[in-house]
């Protein structure tokens, strides 16, 4: 039994604000956005990204459409260091691009910032400090004049260093740490000394972003606290209001849509919801959420799986299956009542017309996804539990994504059977659906070779299609990436679309004298869509073979003849 909270807990007391305005106001068009994933997510995983993850999660940031990227801590980090230089030598920033780095107050670490942000076409200079009481008093030592000269000398050295390099169009953001813990008066005269020591003006813009560090208090007390600042600070015009959520309580997507209402101009967050403790604010949930009010929200996550791909490999963090908008699971229906409702819903539904589909508050296709999941079988049901019967007799498992897709085959089956399906009837559809079927692409044979120059890998394949057989040769990065090229090289008349890998795996099924080599691929293929080219329609291929390489080229025209079958 939990102790009794009143001997050790002290509530949060609300802000003195009576005529608040914020419960009046709507969300009428995107905040300006900043992802911290290569900062605060980062400091958040337990192996930390290297170089080639960080870009990777850089250049998936600007895709999206991220036009202020926090890339690091570079005082704090050689790494990060590293990372901000080579991203401004090597011109990897687009041009409506700014970056951002977050530095303590202190000179030492300033100096280290501003000196890895040399050279950038327009960078941010992300100054903070603790405001809040425990902090002061148990952490620093610090009374608020002390603390409050700390902040005026600091952010004065931040113009004199930035003052002193022209060639970058400098911004500045300052952050009093633990806002949503610090007594509303001092976070205001913390606020107007990095402005005064910024010398904010028309041509000085200041960007001040109030953190909820630590959630602790219902997110109308965090937008109460957001408006009594919007309405107290001088230069209001000059000033970006920020806010940077965190979510201890669980209400960090709350608290940042009540802080918009109440004026902030500008969200900080992470994609997924990663960060310290239970997570930064979700920016791809609050984007999205704009998305269903009709409100653009000026990021791109047409192709919500690839992204979630990208953040996965990056932070080595899985995605929960039951992620708002993004998890495997949230757009199946398992419930025959569910299922009923979401049929008809479909069925209604007129192309163009608003979505009014029960169960589904945003169209999957809008995000990349297919139908084809939205309503399957389930253990409960009586018809489930194929990935277990796959895995436990066959050694087969399949990624989550693949268990969607095959269940909707096994459920289309069982249901024109009428009865129950056996792991052999499963395994027989298996095969008929990913290695036994009548190809298109038929696979005849194929040779590697080491190429002259160039990727390091060749691959020579002959296929036939309708008794004719063709020859095509490609070059990659590894047989894989070979394969896909060589493939373009088919007529047209064959093969028209192109292709993208989104998964690849491989691993051995049965043991000793009988182990084979299992590979098993998804794929999509590119689509015409008015005057937009997109990937779409993603599909499985399996192969099976004593060679692991021929398994793989099996897989690969697996996924490509079940992809022009589709």
């Amino acid at each position: 039994m939990l102790k009794n909270p009143n001997t050790k807990y002290r509530p949060t007391f609300a802000v003195d604000l009576p005529d608040r305005r914020w419960p009046n106001q709507k969300i009428t068009h995107a905040p300006i956005w900043l992802s911290t994933d290569l900062r605060d997510g980062n400091q958040a995983l337990f192996e930390p990204m290297n170089a080639q993850r960080k870009l990777a999660m850089f250049q998936a940031l600007i895709q999206i459409g991220f036009k202020e990227i926090e890339v690091g801590f570079p005082s704090a980090s050689q790494t990060d260091f590293d990372f901000v230089r080579k991203i401004i030598d090597e011109n990897l920033i687009p041009e409506d691009v700014t970056i951002m780095a977050l530095t303590q107050a202190r000179p030492e670490l300033i100096t280290r910032t501003v000196e890895s942000l040399r050279g950038a076409r327009h960078a941010i200079v992300h100054v903070y400090n603790a405001t809040a009481p425990v902090w002061r008093e148990v952490v620093f030592n610090l009374s608020v004049p002390q603390m409050l000269e700390m902040i005026s000398a600091q952010v004065a050295l931040v113009k004199q260093l930035t003052d002193a390099a022209p060639e970058t169009v400098w911004g500045l953001e300052y952050s009093p740490e633990a806002f949503s813990m610090t007594e509303l008066p001092v976070s205001l005269a913390a606020c107007h000394a990095a402005m005064a020591a910024w010398d904010i003006g028309p041509n000085r813009p200041v960007i001040l972003n109030f953190p909820t560090t630590v959630e602790n208090a219902t997110p109308n007390i965090f937008a109460d606290q957001v408006e009594w600042m919007h309405r107290h600070l001088n230069h209001r015009e000059h000033v970006i209001l920020s806010v940077h959520a965190h979510n201890d309580r669980g209400t960090g997507v709350a608290a940042t849509e009540l802080a918009q209402m109440a004026g902030a101009d500008r969200v900080e967050g992470c994609l997924l919801g990663n960060g310290e403790r239970s997570g930064n604010v979700d920016l791809v949930t609050l984007a999205l959420n704009l998305y269903t009010q009709g409100i653009d929200p000026q990021l791109d996550f047409s192709d919500i799986s690839a992204m979630a791909r990208v953040v996965e490999e990056c932070t080595q963090i899985p995605t929960h299956p039951r992620h708002p908008y993004v998890g495997d699971l949230v757009y199946t229906s398992f419930s025959g009542s569910h299922q009923d409702a979401i049929k008809k819903g479909f069925l209604a539904q007129q192309k163009e017309a608003l979505w009014r589909v029960p169960y589904l508050p945003i169209d999957p296709a809008d995000l990349g996804r297919s139908y084809d999941s939205v309503i399957r079988i389930n253990s409960q049901s009586g018809k489930g539990g194929v990935a277990f019967l796959l895995e436990r007799v066959y050694g087969v498992v399949m990624p989550r994504r693949m268990q969607v897709e095959f269940s909707a085959v096994v459920q289309k089956h069982s249901d024109t059977l009428g009865t129950e399906m056996t792991a052999d009837q499963i395994w027989a559809l298996f095969s008929q659906t990913y290695l036994n079927y009548a190809p298109r692409i038929e696979y005849c044979v194929h040779h590697l070779f080491e190429a002259q120059e160039g990727p390091a890998q060749g691959i020579r394949l002959t296929v036939r299609v309708k008794g004719v057989e063709y020859e095509v040769q490609g070059q990659g990065n590894g047989p894989i990436d070979a394969l896909i090229h060589a493939l373009q090289f088919l007529p047209s008349s064959v093969l028209s679309l192109r292709f993208r890998v989104d998964h690849y795996e491989e691993k051995a099924i049965g043991h000793g004298a009988d182990a084979r080599a299992l590979a098993i691929v998804e794929m999509a293929a590119q689509t015409q869509d008015g005057s937009d080219a997109r990937f779409t329609g993603a599909r499985f291929g399996v192969g099976i073979h004593e060679n692991i390489l021929t398994a793989s080229v099996h897989a690969i025209l697996s996924a490509v003849n079940r992809l022009l079958m589709a």
